[in-house]
């Protein structure tokens, strides 16, 4: 089994996952905020140059060379993207997160990673099946993939309408009916959903759909690991949106290597 580790900097707590232990990584605590990015890289890698984005909750998946030029072409201040993945070594990739799931990525023959934010909405739309298939365009073999996805809001917790059951539970039954591919998905070992007592919802897990997509690309169980922390039920360690409806988020990092 691949373990979870609690780190620390100046006694304040963050996780990382043996799976990624050859990169400098860290999914961080609320008890970080508000640092930036930038601050937090200083913990992981301080020579590492620094990229993040302005999430959307899309699946669009961009390298570094890509946001600096559309940082050059745009006033905004930040690309508009769920996904980065590294060129060269020495890239700290960042995503925010407050229930949905970060997911890191390294690729154990060429150093390159990946960072991701797949809230439901990036996981109806494979944001970590688009990144894989980037990584791959760069060189990287499924094999040498190890996944690692963060502390997010757990399924028993996490209720949804059918619709968006459906709509997400559609990347691994295809179906146009909604009560078809909710039923099909009750079905599965392990099934990532639960029932819920309210008419027209159900609870799901959206890490669980995350991991069956990786599944379906051929990737082994052994390569991906998922944190044994909800955010929800975790309120001494990890801000939750449905918890707190507040706008805060913890960052989760991982730095590329030669």
């Amino acid at each position: 089994m691949h373990t979870w580790h609690w780190r620390n900097d100046e006694g304040l707590p963050y996780l990382t996952c043996s799976l990624l232990e050859l990169w400098h990584h860290g999914f961080f605590t609320q008890q970080f905020w508000p640092r930036s990015p930038q601050e937090l890289t200083k913990v992981l890698q301080p020579e590492a140059l620094v990229y993040r984005l302005q999430q959307v909750h899309g699946n669009t998946v961009l390298t570094p060379q890509e946001v600096d030029s559309k940082l050059n072409t745009s006033e905004n201040e930040l690309a508009l993207a769920d996904g980065l993945i590294s060129e060269q070594p020495l890239q700290a990739l960042w995503v925010a997160s407050a229930d949905c799931t970060p997911v890191l990525i390294g690729d154990v023959k060429t150093g390159q990673v990946a960072a991701v934010h797949a809230g439901w909405r990036g996981t109806a739309a494979k944001i970590v099946p688009q990144a894989i298939a980037r990584l791959q365009a760069q060189g990287s073999k499924l094999d040498d993939l190890r996944i690692a996805m963060g502390p997010a809001i757990a399924g028993e917790v996490y209720q949804v309408s059918v619709e968006v059951a459906a709509e997400i539970g559609s990347t691994i039954t295809p179906d146009e009916d909604p009560q078809t591919i909710v039923a099909a998905l009750h079905d599965l070992p392990n099934s990532p959903m639960l029932a819920d007592s309210q008419p027209g919802k159900v609870r799901l897990d959206v890490r669980r759909v995350n991991a069956l997509q990786i599944d379906m690309l051929g990737i082994s169980a052994e390569q991906v690991a998922i944190a044994p922390y909800c955010t929800f039920q975790t309120p001494e360690h990890f801000f939750s949106y449905r918890r707190e409806r507040e706008k805060k988020v913890q960052w989760s990092g991982i730095v590329s290597i030669a």
